[in-house]
């Protein structure tokens, strides 16, 4: 499993997790694990230290978080890449003001979150993941 991407999907909604997941399989040589909600979100960060995380901007649980996010994931994982989903392509602004590496609109085309995992997966590679 030599650099392996390790990919954490978390969203309240089961068929996005499992678009998600397809769509990161088929991108990228990776190794994915999902969440439901900012709880198992956490629980999962700790237990899996995934190198990126793909973050339903709307998670349930999140907002209490929301403000720092990348700051509080970092400290279960430092060095994790968080790229931010939503339907709302005005929830941008608010995403990478607190922290996250970057902004998928959820209504773009999957080109942008395929070019966003292969970004992330060069990365992971060059630097060597765990």
């Amino acid at each position: 499993m030599l650099n392996k991407m390790k990919i954490l999907i978390a969203d309240d909604q089961a068929e996005i997790r499992s678009a998600l997941a397809l769509t990161a399989e088929q991108a990228v040589d990776a190794c994915v694990t999902e969440a439901n909600d900012a709880v198992e979100l956490v629980r999962r960060t700790q237990a899996v230290q995934p190198d990126l995380i793909l973050l339903d901007w709307e998670l349930p649980g999140l907002a209490a978080m929301r403000d720092d996010v990348a700051s509080v994931l970092s400290i279960h994982r430092p060095g994790v890449v968080v790229v931010a989903l939503s339907s709302r392509p005005d929830a941008q602004t608010a995403a990478l003001s607190a922290g996250v590496d970057a902004f998928v609109c959820k209504g773009d085309g999957p080109e942008k979150l395929l070019g966003v995992l292969r970004r992330s997966f060069s990365k992971c590679r060059e630097g060597g993941s765990e």
